[in-house]
């Protein structure tokens, strides 16, 4: 059993959709960090770094924070939603990467200065909403060539798909990205993610360009 702390964030969103899709068992727990329970001394003990999501594998007492980590672990403990062959295994890792270390962080700052800051600087607005659109654009060339971004689909999708969920936020039109709109809305119709969507939580309905 897998217990899955966690808020609807995107990277939230990450583990509760690639928890459905595996189908593997699991207990979520809301951590509200708009309440600052990520703080809590009981979580920290699951997650040092005060972040979701977090879980715990009640087969073998691994705990795990990070949401790329959780992923990549879930996916080998399955044997699923990981291509098997090397190199393509080393691309879907790859993009898996590149979310962690680009889209995410970028968008995230977009958030926080166009979003729930406007007008407290023009600088930061440009920069990180200029660095958005432009990673928007380095997906939608890489979705040119396949289906999903590393072939098939994989967690390299469910990372990327839930900051792009949030591309109202982002001052982002999806049309002027149509790899990127038909992969998103191939996505969006999945059972595993319109369940996967609302942990631990409804919010609204996935949005749709």
């Amino acid at each position: 059993m897998i217990e899955l702390y966690t808020w609807t964030t995107p990277n939230g969103r990450k583990v509760s959709i690639l928890l459905e899709e595996l189908g593997l068992a699991y207990n979520a727990h809301s951590i509200n960090i708009t309440k600052d329970e990520q703080f809590a001394d009981d979580f920290l003990k699951i997650s040092p770094n005060n972040k979701i999501p977090a879980i715990v594998d009640t087969d073998n007492g691994l705990t795990l924070m990070e949401s790329g980590a959780i992923m990549l672990y879930l996916a080998e403990k399955t044997g699923k939603l990981m291509p098997t062959d090397p190199a393509k295994r080393w691309l879907a890792t790859q993009w898996l990467m590149w979310q962690m270390g680009g889209l995410g962080p970028m968008a995230g700052q977009t958030h926080h200065f166009v979003k729930y800051n406007p007008g407290k600087s023009e600088y930061a607005e440009q920069r990180y909403a200029g660095e958005t659109r432009r990673l928007y654009g380095v997906l939608d060339k890489q979705l040119e060539h396949s289906e999903f971004i590393a072939g098939e689909y994989s967690i390299a999708d469910i990372a990327c798909w839930p900051w792009i969920s949030r591309f109202e936020w982002q001052g982002i039109d999806v049309a002027e990205f149509p790899q990127i709109l038909r992969w998103y809305k191939t996505i969006a119709a999945r059972p595993a993610v319109v369940k996967g969507y609302q942990v631990p939580a409804f919010t609204t309905e996935i949005p749709m360009p």
